[in-house]
């Protein structure tokens, strides 16, 4: 998966952006679970000149759960990565780094039906098992399988800029950004299905971000009161109404920035946050970096259209 997600992210002279190789631990095949054996391009050497190393999911290594260490051979190919390296974790690939100690004192999240062993086992981890993926600067994991792909994605948006994130998505046939994070994947009790939603709400306000919303509109629009709304907006979406919001009128702005020559303070205006100040402080918060620095880094990388 992340062979195809990288291999399609093309530059404007269509030039492929990322090399993609498949190595393992020990230079040996490895058996899959689904019948046929994975015969790696390189063997771990490829660690010590990769610039992003990636671990995939397996349901092999379940003893690290309960505190096993690592297999001598995988502990020694890990030793190999430079220091500086971007370590990206898969699903339960978070287990390999967290039983290496990779993840201590570090933000991260994997699958949810593994948080609560992966709490017991790797107490020192900031486990957020709510959360679709996790970006720590140089190290960033993911929940299940499929949030892999947004990971991937969501990797190729932060070194090539949304334009080639966007096309990378149409082409694998994904959206290119998922709403809401794990938590909307976790086994609930089912609500009784004459029970209201709020998918029609969360669309109106989609069309309407530049709009001072309240959430006693959202609610309204939804025939629901503030709190059956709150609620239920949570258990569906996986975050309140307000950070909901925020993140949609984030990317809305990121994208003007990414795209337009706009002011600062009017992409502010149309992604709803009123003002520049506004808008640069929500920035700040969220990815750590000003508008105008942001435009900066990402229109000056953005390819043209293919």
């Amino acid at each position: 998966m992340p062979a195809r997600v990288f291999g399609m992210a093309f530059g404007e002279d269509r030039r492929r952006l990322y090399e993609v190789v498949v190595c393992t631990a020990d230079g040996q095949p490895v058996a899959s679970d689904s019948g046929f054996l994975i015969s790696g391009a390189a063997g771990p050497e490829a660690l010590e000149w990769a610039d992003t190393v990636i671990v995939p999911p397996t349901h092999g290594m379940d003893e690290l759960l309960q505190g096993a260490p690592l297999p001598a051979h995988l502990h020694e190919a890990l030793a190999r990565i430079r220091p500086g390296t971007r370590l990206v974790s898969i699903c339960t690939g978070s287990h390999v780094l967290a039983a290496a100690g990779l993840l201590d004192g570090r933000p991260a999240t994997t699958h949810w039906v593994d948080a609560l062993d992966f709490r017991r086992a790797f107490p020192r981890v900031k486990l957020d098992e709510d959360v679709l993926f996790v970006d720590d600067g140089d190290l960033l994991t993911s929940a299940g399988v499929a949030a892999g792909v947004d990971l991937c994605l969501h990797l190729v948006r932060r070194d090539h800029g949304s334009a080639v994130a966007n096309l990378t998505a149409r082409l694998c046939v994904v959206p290119p950004w998922r709403d809401g994070g794990q938590a909307q994947y976790i086994e609930r009790p089912v609500p009784e299905p004459t029970l209201a939603t709020t998918s029609e709400a969360r669309a109106w306000a989609l069309d309407r971000l530049e709009q001072p919303l309240t959430l006693a509109e959202l609610a309204d629009h939804a025939g629901m009161s503030v709190r059956t709304f709150t609620r239920r907006f949570r258990d569906e979406v996986g975050m309140t109404p307000v950070q909901w919001l925020t993140a949609q009128r984030l990317e809305l702005a990121r994208g003007l920035l990414e795209t337009s020559d706009l002011p600062v303070d009017l992409v502010a205006h149309r992604a709803g946050f009123g003002s520049g100040n506004s808008l640069r402080q929500h920035m700040r918060a969220a990815f750590g970096i000003s508008p105008i620095a942001y435009r900066r880094t990402f229109q000056a990388r953005e390819p043209a259209a293919l």
